[in-house]
């Protein structure tokens, strides 16, 4: 398929970027088809582009009605690829659909802007198609994102329920980073096109695996100080609970190590702030369960650290996807106490990793995060945000990082060393005329 198509150029052009995987292209060529599509590919290889740019080809300006429904298993993954699909600027509409924030916006996104695609977990989807906000009647292509884990036990009540929905459906897209052992036959799978690239050499030796022994069944100090050994460079430890996550976590903060939690046991606004801050380079170390494996486009992730060993050969897969992502490399450590062993399905025994006796001391982040008061209901914008920072506080263009302007409110990085002067230079300044409280983000 030719990106030459204005739709895709510009789409690309606005994502900036010049060339596509083989995987990528391989998905385009089959845009056309009328065949269902089942796309296998690594953790960070750009799969949801992989399915976003064949669906530009395929939706219809001449009609309101929602043409797209795409289905995943988490709010973080629904959140990416609305934010990809929105990165586009395209002519079609999207609306998000996840729980944990009120569903009333939603209802009236889906009512008033009539988009023609719809993301969103299975669990609010059929909560908006039994309200009767959501008409899915016209729906003709149906995407299930990490389909192993969208179609297990737990979610195929509502799956079928939803696919009940969804008269007009010509074609499906299953895309995933591992396999399904059986694909349930409400999907309605029929004439598909597979396309595996699970087994693509290259992938693998961009990313290092490595143990790490600690003397102590209580890892923590030994944590401590493998993390300390990597300065600035950016970190996820993966724990098997919640309260593991909070413990690890805490423990870090006590011993003067920056970092933020991420678990499903958290507020979505918690959840979303603590990725921004790794997103934006403000924490360098993001303590999680499993609920990170997936779904989060997140760049330059130095180091997987299973603090907990996997509960299967699939999660260590996904966890160590977020590192060595694209065409990056990465490292990812077991950490052992003595009375572990490393699992059959890791093959072969990774080296030993040596923490140096004498390790620095935790790094001050680079970037510090600011929470604004007004949003994009205020019609507060990224440009207005930028303009006070240069104006009024006097930073320059390095010294702003990423913008992220909400409903109500929004973020800013800035870096860390002119946080004070910069409070000081703005406090009581309004924007567009509006009073607005700007602080650190806790």
């Amino acid at each position: 398929m030719n990106t030459e198509h204005p739709l895709l150029r510009e789409a690309l052009q606005r994502l900036r970027i010049g060339t596509l995987t083989p995987m990528q292209q391989a998905s385009l060529q089959y845009a056309r088809d009328a065949r269902d599509l089942i796309l296998l590919s690594p953790t960070g290889s750009g799969k949801t582009l992989a399915f976003l740019l064949p669906l530009l080809l395929s939706l219809r300006p001449d009609t309101d009605h929602v043409q797209v429904l795409i289905l995943v298993p988490s709010r973080e993954l629904a959140l990416q690829v609305d934010s990809v699909f929105r990165k586009m600027t395209t002519r079609w509409g999207v609306v998000c659909c996840y729980g944990g924030h009120p569903i009333a916006e939603e209802k009236k996104s889906l009512l008033g802007t009539r988009p023609a695609v719809v993301v969103g977990t299975p669990g609010r989807i059929l909560d908006h198609l039994s309200k009767g906000n959501l008409d899915a009647g016209s729906v003709t292509t149906l995407v299930i994102d990490e389909f192993d884990k969208s179609l297990e036990l737990g979610f195929q009540e509502e799956m079928a329920e939803i696919m009940d929905n969804l008269p007009a459906l010509k074609r499906r897209m299953l895309i995933s980073a591992t396999d399904a052992e059986e694909i349930p036959l409400f999907t309605g799978i029929g004439r598909s096109v597979r396309l595996d690239f699970l087994q693509e050499t290259g992938g693998d030796s961009r990313l290092q695996l490595r143990q790490v022994c600690s003397p102590a069944k209580d890892k923590l100090h030994t944590l401590f100080r493998l993390l300390c050994t990597w300065g600035t460079d950016s970190s996820i430890v993966f724990c098997n609970h919640r309260d593991a996550v909070d413990r690890v976590s805490r423990s870090l903060t006590e011993h003067g190590l920056y970092n933020e939690a991420f678990h499903g046991g958290m507020e979505q606004p918690d959840r979303e702030r603590a990725l921004y801050k790794f997103r934006n380079g403000s924490c360098q170390v993001l303590v999680a369960t499993d609920l990170a494996a997936r779904g989060l486009d997140i760049p330059e992730v130095g180091h997987i650290v299973h603090y907990h060993l996997p509960v299967s050969e699939e999660a260590f897969t996904h966890r160590n996807g977020r590192t060595a992502r694209w065409m990056a490399t990465g490292t990812s450590y077991l950490l052992l106490h003595p009375e572990e062993t490393i699992p059959a399905y890791i093959s072969p025994v990774p080296e030993s990793y040596i923490i140096p006796e004498q390790v620095p001391r935790p790094v001050r982040p680079q970037w510090t995060t600011l929470y604004i008061s007004k949003g994009k209901k205020d019609k507060l914008n990224k440009v207005d945000i930028a303009g006070l920072l240069y104006k009024k506080g006097n930073l320059s263009r390095d010294e702003v990082g990423q913008i992220d302007v909400k409903d109500h409110y929004a973020f800013v990085a800035v870096r860390t060393r002119k946080l004070n002067q910069l409070l000081t230079l703005i406090r009581g300044e309004k924007i567009k005329g509006m009073k607005v409280l700007v602080e650190v983000a806790e």
